[in-house]
């Protein structure tokens, strides 16, 4: 059985409609009754889950559940765990104080001794640390006028206090007095832009160990509360910043300096350095911005987010209170049956660590159903290919030798010449011909399943171009086009210039377009080089020091240091002497000027009259 969830419903063999492999049997009800299967040929597959809710528990449940399950589906259940009572628990407090939140700064006043009260019923060992962040000190996220840096509100007559990356205020304590006397002493900062620096924040909060002083044996919470939301990486860019992060910790006299000098961290850092210090991040924000992180929430295992109107204490206990519970998600799949096909029974124990409680899973895998005279949904003896007749037939049995050889046959008329799994291991073999697999992708295809609609490159935003199928993953084009994605043209009738010469002699086509051999040549062409010197220039020298010096080659030994590896000498031919000035004239022709029929050396400014 190939189903793959509670939505498929399976049909016989040779039930309904044309006959097709495992992978079309298999399939939506509409989809089913479309190929003409009447309803009572199907059969869904049967996903229960059962809690018994008269075990009673006091640290781990639901004690007891039963799952059955058919090959293809899967369950998801959960189990809560209470933690013991005297477990130690270190909650650090992470606050955004830029202007924005003073209300909220003013409502956690009063947070910490009541959350204390609160957290007794749970655990007696509660720790408390708090930090603030705002965002990189730097333009264009703050004010960098001299006026603004020490004191971002001035405009306003409030004293403020300067911008930073993250502010590491009071380590891990069990003084609740003390910590009610951080908080009132905080205040808050300015910043320009909207989302602040959260993320940046707190991975220095959680790599740095020793200066936040959390407990080895504690549960970790770190709370971030915020009204914005948080730079990602690759945002200080716009701050000349493109140092990615290091991951680690950057403090000194507990502030961050690494803010002005590093990225904020991607997502995937910053939840790598969550788990390796073993925190549980928790999100404070107001309900403006839920949804966005929402989003974020997802990518950050083991992260809590609560949507709160305004920072007040009960909300924030609840919250913290909330996220302290533990729940495992749990999922149980069944990918196929036994080889005998029968039912089983699987019990499996799922135990936390240092519980003295457990939960027990029962399995039941259901195989059987009432496909065929077996009560197997995938009955090999029901194969046309394999020549033996239904239960119902009497007659003579084939020799099994034969109907192995036949196997074997079909199998090999499956594979590709040269490979060692049935139809590209993409589809399967029934009656030597292969049924490809259907994907979500696109369609498989071909004789052996070689051909598909999405494994090759593409080109603009088609498979293989547009231009061509995708065979064993490469592209096979169409005539006239060539590439990995079929996006060259064959033809070099792109590369032709004007004058019908390719990329104006100075090039060579490729992929349907110019390579220019010199690479100050540019232009659909090669056409064009404003740093290239014409023939006349390059060669002026040379033909000015012969004109100067007779046309022989004993008198042209003058000019060996000009010119002579450009030079070739013949014997002395008559009117030797006006051939070569043509052809000085027929080389400098673009430079004679129109009235004195003088010819413009570009390159020196020198002239020399057409007479010489």
């Amino acid at each position: 059985l190939t189903s793959v969830g509670a939505s498929c419903l399976w049909r016989p063999r040779g039930r309904c409609g044309a006959e097709a492999g495992p992978s079309l049997r298999c399939d939506l009800p509409v989809n089913l009754l479309r190929r003409g299967c009447e309803v009572e040929f199907m059969e869904r597959s049967e996903i229960k889950v059962e809690v018994n809710a008269t075990v009673s528990s006091t640290q781990v449940s639901p004690q007891d559940i039963s799952i059955t399950l058919r090959p293809g589906s899967k369950a998801n259940i959960i189990v809560a765990v209470e933690q013991l009572e005297r477990y130690p628990v270190d909650l650090y407090y992470l606050v955004d104080v830029s202007a924005s939140m003073q209300e909220n700064l003013d409502h956690l006043k009063t947070v910490g001794v009541a959350l204390s009260l609160r957290m007794t019923e749970h655990s007696a060992d509660l720790w408390l640390g708090f930090g603030s962040f705002v965002d990189k000190p730097v333009s264009p996220y703050i004010n960098v006028h001299p006026s603004k840096i020490n004191n971002p509100c001035s405009d306003y007559e409030i004293r403020c206090r300067p911008a930073h990356g993250f502010h590491h205020v009071l380590g891990m304590t069990g003084n609740m007095s003390e910590f009610t006397r951080t908080i009132k002493r905080q205040r808050i900062s300015g910043n320009m832009d909207t989302p602040e620096g959260g993320l940046d924040a707190m991975l220095q909060a959680a790599v740095c160990q020793k200066a936040v002083g959390w407990r080895p044996e504690a549960k970790r919470l770190l709370l971030l509360m915020t009204d914005q939301p948080s730079h990602l990486a690759l945002d200080s860019r716009l701050a000349g910043i493109v140092t990615p992060h290091d991951g680690l910790c950057h403090l000194e006299n507990n502030v961050y300096t690494g803010s002005t000098k590093m990225d904020h961290p991607s997502l995937g850092q910053l939840s790598e350095k969550l788990l390796e210090n073993h925190i549980y991040s928790i999100f404070a924000v107001e309900k403006q911005q839920y949804q966005w992180y929402e989003e974020l929430v997802r990518l950050l295992p083991g992260s809590h987010l609560g949507k709160l109107g305004l920072f007040q204490a009960p909300n924030l206990i609840e919250l913290v209170v909330d996220a302290y519970k533990v729940f495992f998600n749990i999922t149980i799949g069944m990918h196929s049956c036994p080889d005998h096909g029968e039912d089983e029974d699987v019990t499996v124990t799922v135990r936390p660590v240092g519980y003295n409680e457990s939960t027990v899973i029962r399995i039941h895998s259901k195989c059987r159903c009432s496909c065929g005279p077996t009560k197997r949904c995938n009955d090999d003896s029901q194969s046309q290919c394999s020549g033996t007749p239904d239960s119902t037939n009497q007659g003579p049995r084939p020799d099994p030798g034969l109907i192995q050889d036949s196997n074997r046959d079909s199998t090999r008329n499956c594979r590709a010449d040269g490979a060692d799994v049935d139809c590209s291991g993409r589809g399967v073999c029934e009656c030597g011909r292969c049924v490809c697999e259907q994907s979500r992708l696109g369609a498989v295809y071909g004789k052996h399943c070689e051909i598909d609609e999405f494994s090759c490159p593409y080109g603009g935003g088609l498979v293989c171009g547009g231009r061509g199928v995708c065979v064993s993953g490469r592209c096979v084009c169409q005539d006239g086009w060539t590439g990995d994605s079929c996006g060259c043209p064959v033809s070099t009738a792109t590369c032709r210039s004007a004058d019908g010469s390719l990329c104006s002699g100075r090039g060579r086509c490729v992929c349907g377009r110019c390579v220019c051999d010199d690479s100050r040549r540019y232009g659909d062409f090669c056409e064009r080089c404003p740093a290239c010197q014409s023939t006349c220039q390059s060669n002026w020298r040379c033909v000015d020091c012969h004109l100067s010096h007779g046309l022989t080659q004993k008198e042209g030994g003058h000019c060996n240091n000009t010119c002579a590896p450009l030079v070739g000498y013949t014997e002395d031919v008559p009117g030797t002497a006006g051939l070569a000035n043509r052809i000085f004239q027929h080389l400098c022709s673009p430079y004679k000027h129109p009235e004195n029929g003088a010819f413009s050396d570009l390159s020196s400014g020198l002239t020399i009259i057409n007479d010489i």
